[in-house]
């Protein structure tokens, strides 16, 4: 990764998988910027991003259109007006919703789930694609889970998030590879995040 510029999305402390992977990026020589979820952890993303020289550490909204813009703005001018690799690394569902019943998921809730989870990756894309045409392609990872698969308890509405990014990651990857970017999920098994 040498002389790559990546953005990884969702960084949240140190047990992230989003963690592990721009540690391993920067390790392998790339420049990073790196997003959080907010106050709430920013001081601590701030700390790790500063172990690994991040060009850039800024909050993100990804629920928010003005916000995933602005980060993907700030990206640009942080990289020269490029990006080879996009790491979306987000995903919520409220703690409520991964007890009791699926059924019992209100309505809601389940769009705040399939928002943040999934279309999240779509909106950040579409961002991403012109920085990585600039670049002359690029690559998007998202981190998905068995549980979009086959049903799995307790993972109730982020089975059915899980379900529609991992749809999304096919239908992004049929629009962005005639611009040479490829779009890719990987299924890190069971893992305890925040």
């Amino acid at each position: 990764f040498e002389g790559k510029q990546a953005l990884i999305l969702g960084v949240a402390n140190k047990r992230s998988i989003a963690w592990a992977i721009a540690k391993r990026l920067h390790q392998e020589g790339a420049e990073l910027a790196l997003t959080n979820q907010g106050e709430r952890i920013e001081k601590g993303v701030r700390e790790l991003a500063e172990s690994v020289a991040a060009k850039l550490v800024t909050e993100c909204d990804v629920r928010s259109e003005e916000d995933v813009a602005r980060v993907f703005a700030e990206t640009g001018e942080a990289f020269d007006g490029g990006l080879d690799l996009l790491v979306h690394s987000v995903a919520f569902a409220a703690a409520e919703d991964l007890e009791g019943r699926f059924i019992d998921t209100p309505r809601d809730r389940f769009w705040m789930a399939v928002d943040i989870s999934a279309y999240s990756l779509v909106a950040a894309a579409k961002r991403a694609e012109p920085l990585m045409q600039a670049r002359g392609g690029g690559s998007i990872l998202t981190m998905t889970y068995l549980g979009g698969e086959r049903a799995v308890p307790h993972y109730n509405v982020m089975g059915v998030a899980k379900a529609t990014l991992d749809a999304s990651v096919r239908y992004l990857a049929w629009d962005l590879g005639h611009s040479n970017i490829r779009v890719n999920a990987i299924s890190a098994g069971p893992v305890r995040t925040l």
